[in-house]
């Protein structure tokens, strides 16, 4: 690994149309929960979205599925409980009760969050893509973005990088990994699809050009992977794979043609087999990622952190989701492992030698094992939340992001 600071000077000349106190990069779990959690201590919050849909990959990649992680609690406790009350139900003694998963419409979702950020007061620039950061030192002190009037530049005192790729804090010149240690590859890509019962026998055609799989062991994965969602007819269908780097050029010009051949190739075989009356309804609109790049932090989580259950005084999330690494060859295997609660550190998210840059959601710094189970949505909203309280306490504390009080940011967690 290579330490490289990119100096990029701070006149350019670029119309600055927007400042804030903090600015998050990125609309998924973590964006969502980051940007919240800022704006509630008083800052002024700018967030920036590629797409036009917050949610990440649970309304842009149709995983409209959370699995449980044992431990529900703060922001996405309360986002749930807001959004789908009647999955959360309540004991004798008061205390919530996690279903084995939240399953829920992504287009209400959508819509759910767009508002709750018009509430919380955080300003959301949609078709808003990063371009390149403007540092002065090791600071960060505005980002360029490529919007629908073309380039402009947005002002910020902290940055929480949200992208899923780390694209922001590298830029900023940050060291990162890519992959499993060994050779780096990541784990494949899946396309997520819906089909819906239409209680009748359905067209069979198989569009041309894709696959004819005759059992199961034939398919993508070699297995059935999909859920009923209630008791309106539809099946979230998670079966796809293709062997693939998200943060390449030439792999997603791959693995988003191959995916939907799978995609539709799949739907094909479940009429064929044991849903003959389901039509397929939806695709996702972008492939989903499980793994790319992992910024070095001051702290990289570990096989021996996750194995071992190990505590940290700086703790900001807890998780007990197992190992679950898909076959990075692309084959039809996944390493799949139980563990118990272990804490994720603040300091997973704080890049070597960025002052004013964090990182949160899948790219925080972990082993490619490690973030094989730190990387589902729930733990990321929990990032996200301690990322942007992080943010706001550095401003009102005047201090770098690595100085922030751990008691202070414990304390408003809890």
């Amino acid at each position: 690994m290579k330490f490289e600071k990119n100096q990029y000077p701070i006149n350019l000349n670029v119309e600055t149309i927007d400042a804030a106190d903090v600015v998050v990069i990125g609309g998924g779990p973590s964006g969502v929960a980051s940007a919240i959690s800022a704006a509630r201590l008083g800052k002024k919050v700018i967030l920036i979205e590629t797409s036009a849909q917050l949610g990440g990959m649970a309304t842009l990649g149709g995983v409209a599925i959370y699995m449980p992680v044992g431990n529900f609690v703060g922001m996405f406790k309360e986002l749930m409980t807001e959004f789908i009350p009647s999955q959360v139900e309540e004991s004798e003694n008061g205390e919530i009760q996690w279903p084995y998963a939240f399953q829920f419409n992504p287009i209400l979702f959508r819509h759910f969050l767009n508002s709750k950020l018009e509430k919380e007061g955080v300003k959301v620039y949609f078709h808003t893509n990063f371009a390149k950061g403007v540092m002065d030192g090791n600071q960060m002190r505005a980002i360029i973005v490529n919007t629908r009037e073309g380039l402009k530049t947005i002002e910020g005192k902290r940055f929480v990088d949200c992208t899923g790729d780390g694209r922001v804090a590298i830029d900023a010149g940050a060291m990162f990994t890519t992959g499993r240690e060994e050779d780096g590859l990541t784990q494949p890509v899946t396309l997520m699809m819906i089909m819906q019962n239409t209680n009748k026998p359905v067209d069979t055609t198989l569009p041309e050009n894709c696959y004819y799989y005759e059992k199961v062991e034939d398919l993508p994965q070699g297995r059935l992977l999909h859920w009923e969602r209630g008791d309106d007819g539809s099946l979230l269908i998670n079966m796809t794979r293709v062997k693939g780097n998200g943060a390449k050029i030439e792999d997603v010009n791959y693995y988003e043609k191959e995916a939907l051949k799978q995609a539709l190739s799949v739907a094909n075989f479940l009429q064929r087999t044991s849903h003959p009356t389901y039509n397929l309804v939806n695709v996702a609109s972008q492939t989903g990622v499980r793994q790319t790049n992992q910024v070095v932090g001051l702290y990289t989580l570990s096989e021996d952190d996750i194995f071992n259950a190990r505590k940290h005084e700086d703790a900001v999330a807890s998780t007990k989701y197992g190992i679950d690494i898909h076959s990075p060859e692309g084959s039809k295997t996944c390493d799949v492992r139980e563990l118990q609660m272990y804490d994720i550190p603040y300091r997973c998210m704080v890049p070597i030698g960025i002052e004013n840059v964090l990182v949160s959601g899948r790219a925080i710094s972990a082993t490619h094992v490690a973030m094989s189970s730190a990387r589902v949505m729930p733990t990321c909203f929990a990032l996200g939340e301690a990322a942007g309280i992080a943010a706001a306490l550095s401003i009102d504390e005047d201090c770098k992001l690595k100085d922030v009080s751990i008691q202070k940011l414990r304390e408003l967690l809890v």
